[in-house]
């Protein structure tokens, strides 16, 4: 089943909808991978709290496809479900940030990927805590709560890592440079970010990369760790282009549903 399905006649409608799907792709995909941990984390509190965050992050996902769905089935041809948005959509009509797609890869890639995305969206849900749209500014309340953790977690894990051995500082050095070019996408403005903004429903999001690159600069200093120069970036998941890691993440993720159609616990 394709994304078409999931749309109604209204564009402008199809929009929100686009939008909604974006900000619960993210938040779905990254919850995934840092379930990867779940039982693999380095101490037992650590492997408690990532798997935490996790859950939170699907929670995040939950409310945003519920959201979505029930536009769709309000406004649409069919009913539509969150398990029908998460498991009935390819690869490429899923609109989550490059960067969380990215394998997990060791301790110091998963505590910065997640720094840089829970700092992203700290200000993007404070923002829309003041959306027009009821539903969004409610369930960006909510998040935000959660997020405010996330930050705190991830940011003492950077120090941690950064201004502790000579080993660690390697690492976390070398997750920095290999997920930065990954960043600059997520104040770029899809479309239908263009239109949530004429709408009132969310500011656009270059709105946020002060405040972002900020509190980025603010950690690495305290880190001991340089913020990398302005280069090139990767850019297309907000629009539906990938890497080649979404496939299999969604293989994975989608396949009891796709074999066992309708399957529940």
């Amino acid at each position: 089943m394709l994304l078409q399905s999931f749309q109604t006649n209204n564009e402008a409608l199809n929009r929100k909808i686009a939008f909604l799907l974006h900000l619960a792709d993210s938040s779905l995909i990254l919850g995934h991978r840092n379930s990867e941990w779940c039982g693999h984390g380095p101490v037992l509190e650590q492997d408690i709290a990532i798997t935490n965050i996790s859950l939170d992050l699907l929670g995040q996902a939950r409310n945003f496809y519920q959201y979505a769905a029930e536009l769709i089935s309000a406004n649409g041809e069919q009913q539509v479900t969150e398990d029908d948005l998460a498991y009935l959509r390819d690869a490429w009509d899923f609109k989550n940030l490059l960067i969380c797609e990215l394998p997990k890869g060791d301790w110091a890639v998963t505590v910065a990927r997640q720094f840089f995305v829970s700092c992203f969206q700290y200000y993007s849900y404070k923002a829309l805590e003041k959306s027009n749209d009821k539903q969004i500014a409610a369930i960006s309340e909510k998040a935000l709560k959660e997020v405010s953790y996330h930050i705190k977690w991830s940011s003492e894990w950077v120090i941690r890592l950064g201004d502790g051995t000579t080993e660690s500082r390697k690492r976390m050095e070398k997750a920095v440079a290999d997920l930065w070019p990954f960043t600059g996408e997520w104040f770029e403005a899809a479309d239908y970010e263009k239109d949530m903004e004429a709408q009132g429903i969310a500011p656009a999001p270059e709105k946020h990369k002060e405040n972002w690159g900020a509190k980025v600069t603010s950690v690495f200093a305290e880190a001991g760790l340089e913020v990398p120069a302005a280069a090139q970036h990767q850019r297309g998941g907000k629009q539906g282009v990938h890497t080649e890691y979404l496939g299999f993440i969604l293989a994975e993720m989608q396949f009891l549903q796709r074999a066992y159609p309708g399957a529940e616990w």
